[in-house]
């Protein structure tokens, strides 16, 4: 409503403003038409001359200073009918009145009106009137509009959104696969609502909760629950918003926060993306005085200074928790910090099911199944994910969500959208050897993940794409795991060089390339798995914005580094050797499986791995069977 009555009030000042000057223009009196004597026909000075000589004039009215006169004179032409003419005196005629007086005709002088001049002082002053009072009324009504034109000068003020009653539209039951970071959170909400609970047995309300975790897991969510579960009054603000570039701004709009927080204690106050204001101190190149860490300063002082801030409870929310002050991370400021990591397959379908509410989908789809083929997403992913399924839906017009659309939208989520098929060329031939290349490794190598399809369906910058099913969240992997998966990266590669030969060999397998030099690099100097022992020698320098130095050097000897190189080739020669092997062994099968590629375009893993059983050997591999 405020909106409307800003937009009508504007569209209405310059229309009413136009408006009074045409009915002023339209409707103001003149002096010749002012009263009872009006005259509609104009006679000209010479011919009322002949009229006063021939004594047709029966009467003679004055007006506007005797400029103007209405005359009522006898018209021959009309049958002597008298006519009220309207005739313009010049200014320097006295010897006019004189002839009339003594010639008996009627005479009568009108005084000039001041009206003209009240209309044009009114006119003169409608304007400025109107615009003062209008845009008062819009500075005024915008002063509760944060950032509005009305608080053009309150740069120290906060820009916090303030609700008395948190009614944010979100419960802890709307919040799902994040169970230990609500066990809690719950304990913030009990303190906030049964404080006797806790200081009965000596506890006190912490002062500050961290979240920390990955985008898209769920923390600004959490915090929107925590203050609908509380009830209690919520200011929600951005790191970024303290930070202005005017210096002390920053510090001011900390100042003003707290003071109202104190004022509607207890209540909650949430900052997202802390990590805009809270970095380290003194990692500036130009020195540390500026307006960031002032602002920062003051925050620190606020949460735990010499003035204690009783029932307020600050949350703040980060994916980036290596980069915080380590004076704002200190218990007495956040007392906890709670990881918000990606959720495991339970907490994934239970992220299904909430945001399944409000969708309409098939009975033959199971929601369990789409927990396990979606490792490693986030709450924020599978929202999208059955959101890009439903769009799907509604453009093919079908009534409820099928697998169909669910399995398109994780590809398309995963890898990009669909592009044209390819047509059957030389090159849609060397693409399919590559993806069968990747594909084989991964089905005979006992230590990788298997394969779930092949397709040569283009996806983004990918012109064919392998998917293999990882195993349920693994913290920790073994060395044979890692020597697999560089083996199933080099499958491409080696299946273009053993088919082709090595003229043939394309840029395809760049990418794959570079993970494997990534991989096959932390084994050496991150994890000790070659002959150089159980070292650490990746190197932990500092970025120069986060405190640390200047200089990027080694923290070992050139030898060292040569050592290293060297391993890091022997690894990945090992692996290209053993796919190379593998692909020499199972030629037959390779090319039935490209001639099947290339005519369905897609092969399923269950069917890829029962043309390999024809053919070869295939390992039984341990499949992670979840407890939901």
């Amino acid at each position: 409503m405020k909106a409307s009555w800003r937009t009508i009030l504007l569209w209405a000042l310059p229309a009413l403003v136009i408006g009074f000057f045409l009915w002023q223009g339209s409707f103001a009196p003149t002096p010749a038409t002012v009263g009872k004597n009006t005259a509609s026909t104009r006679m000209t000075y010479g011919r009322f001359l002949e009229y006063l000589d021939a004594d047709r004039v029966k009467s003679v009215d004055l007006y506007d200073g005797g400029r103007t006169a209405i005359v009522e004179a006898v018209d021959p032409e009309l049958d002597n009918r008298l006519q009220r003419l309207r005739v313009d005196l010049p200014g320097n005629a006295p010897e006019l009145v004189t002839r009339l007086r003594s010639s008996g005709i009627s005479l009568d002088s009108h005084p000039a009106r001041n009206d003209g001049a009240v209309w044009g002082l009114l006119g003169n002053l409608v304007f400025p009137v109107l615009l003062l009072g209008g845009l008062f009324f819009l500075f005024r009504r915008s002063n509760n509009v944060p950032g509005g034109p009305g608080q053009a000068m309150s740069f120290g003020k906060s820009r916090a959104r303030f609700q008395m009653e948190a009614k944010t539209g979100v419960m802890f039951d709307d919040v799902a696969g994040i169970e230990e970071a609500k066990e809690e959170l719950q304990e913030v909400v009990t303190f906030l609502k049964k404080p006797e609970r806790f200081t009965a047995v000596g506890a006190r309300i912490p002062k500050g909760v961290l979240l920390v975790g990955p985008p898209g897991t769920g923390k600004t969510l959490l915090a929107k629950a925590i203050a609908g579960e509380a009830g209690v009054p919520f200011f929600s603000i951005s790191g970024s918003e303290f930070v202005e570039m005017f210096v002390g701004v920053g510090a001011s709009r900390v100042r003003d926060l707290f003071k109202k927080a104190k004022e509607n204690a207890p209540c909650i106050i949430f900052i997202d993306e802390i990590d805009a204001v809270g970095r380290q101190r003194g990692a500036g190149i130009g020195g540390g005085n500026d307006e960031r860490e002032q602002t920062l300063n003051q925050l620190l002082t606020e949460m735990d200074g010499f003035e204690g801030n009783t029932g307020i409870i600050i949350i703040a929310a980060t994916n980036r928790a290596d980069v915080l002050d380590s004076a704002l991370l200190r218990p007495g400021r956040f007392d906890r910090q709670v990881q918000v990591d990606v959720p495991d397959i339970k907490g994934r379908l239970e992220i299904l099911n909430v945001h399944a509410r409000d969708k309409k989908i098939s009975d033959d789809v199971s929601l369990e199944v789409i927990a396990r083929r979606t490792p490693g997403f986030s709450g924020a992913d599978l929202a999208n994910l059955l959101n890009e399924a439903a769009i799907l839906t509604a453009r093919r017009r079908k009534e409820a969500m099928t697998m169909l659309e669910i399995d398109a939208a994780i590809d398309r989520v995963v890898a990009g959208m669909e592009g044209t098929p390819l047509v059957d060329s030389k090159s849609k031939r060397l693409i399919a050897y590559h993806e069968i290349g990747h594909a084989v490794i991964g089905t005979l190598v006992k230590d990788h993940d298997p394969v779930q399809k092949v397709t040569l369906v283009p996806r983004g910058q990918a012109q064919g794409l392998t998917w293999f099913t990882p195993s349920e969240d693994q913290g920790l992997i073994s060395r044979s795991q890692i020597m697999a998966r560089i083996q199933g990266a080099l499958g491409g590669r080696a299946a273009e060089q053993v088919i082709f030969g090595d003229a043939e060999i394309t840029t395809g397998a760049g990418n794959d390339l570079q993970q494997v030099t990534g991989m096959a690099r932390q084994m050496v100097t991150r994890y000790g798995m070659s002959d150089l022992g159980p070292l650490s020698l990746e190197s932990q320098q500092g970025e120069v914005f986060l405190g640390g130095g200047w200089t990027n050097r080694s923290e070992y000897s050139e030898v060292i580094a040569a050592r290293i190189d060297g391993q890091v080739r022997e690894i990945v020669a090992h692996c290209y050797q053993e796919a190379c092997r593998i692909m020499r062994e199972n030629r037959e099968v390779i090319d039935r499986l490209v001639d099947l590629l290339i005519e369905k375009e897609t092969i399923d893993g269950d069917e890829f791995r029962q043309i390999m059983a024809e053919y070869t050997v295939v390992p039984e591999k341990e499949r992670y069977v979840p407890q939901l």
